[in-house]
């Protein structure tokens, strides 16, 4: 009877890491670049289903029983989502694979696909975080026209000028195992043992996605799939809770008949 109590409230606990998880995705609906999240479901070790020692019970030592269930792992969905016309030269969307990679300013680098931009009081480029992409592309004042092609190529038109002026050239940032970047906030993530290493691309080369300026790119949350999920979860939450009352119901029932 004690099992059921437990078993209970390990689908409780995980349940409510679930719904925790789906609202953490619906609050970042709108925020672009953002990346959602799945919570990974394993059931936990198996027990006999019978302690006693009764020669029926011991036909039936041999049968197990589940004892609940955990979280293995909350893994990030790095599938892509859609991209939306801004007409602003400084927004920038990559569309395919990769990141652009942005200084820390602590000698650490950052990886991001939030590609709206702004210019530094130095007129160096970063993101809207403030933080200064790597390829430390300098704008000068007298820019008339920012230019960013699908390859990388970042050029500026300037006033009395003819022809645009290269500034440099933007690569995106691949990885073998982008699911398990770390992420920091501000839709960005840092590398690590398991990520593996970054591997950098001219974007259109080795898989690595296109530029496509004047774009941004939205969150992957998709509205239906999250409220589905989350009315599954709470109904799963609900039975667990119902499972420990009835539980402790019959434990009075027990009770009363020792008394």
């Amino acid at each position: 009877m004690f099992d059921a109590l437990y078993i209970a409230v390990t689908g409780m606990q995980s349940e409510k890491t679930l719904i925790d998880n789906i609202s953490n995705n619906l609050a970042n609906l709108n925020t672009p670049g953002f990346k959602k999240t799945r919570v990974e479901f394993t059931d936990l070790m198996y027990a006999d289903s019978s302690n006693s020692t009764s020669d029926i019970a011991k036909l039936d030592s041999e049968v197990k029983m589940g004892m609940g269930a955990s979280i293995t792992s909350v893994n990030r969905d790095f599938s892509e989502g859609d991209l939306k016309a801004t007409e602003n030269p400084m927004d920038l969307a990559i569309n395919g694979e990769g990141f652009f990679e942005v200084e820390l300013g602590n000698g650490e680098y950052a990886y991001t696909r939030i590609g709206s931009l702004r210019l530094m009081d130095d007129g160096f480029l970063s993101t809207v975080a403030g933080k200064r992409l790597s390829a430390n592309i300098n704008v000068p004042l007298e820019t008339t026209q920012l230019i960013v092609n699908k390859d990388g190529l970042v050029q500026a038109k300037i006033a009395d000028e003819d022809a645009p002026i290269e500034l440099g050239q933007l690569d995106v940032v691949k990885f073998p195992n982008q699911q398990d970047l770390d992420a920091i906030g501000n839709g960005m993530y840092l590398a690590n043992e398991k990520s593996g290493g970054a591997l950098y691309s001219q974007p259109g080369e080795n898989g690595a996605g296109q530029l496509v300026q004047g774009f941004i790119e939205t969150s992957n949350v998709d509205l239906v799939q999250e409220m589905i999920s989350l009315v599954v979860a709470q109904r799963a939450y609900e039975v667990s809770s119902q499972i420990i009352r009835a539980s402790d119901e019959m434990l009075k029932i027990t009770n009363n008949l020792r008394s």
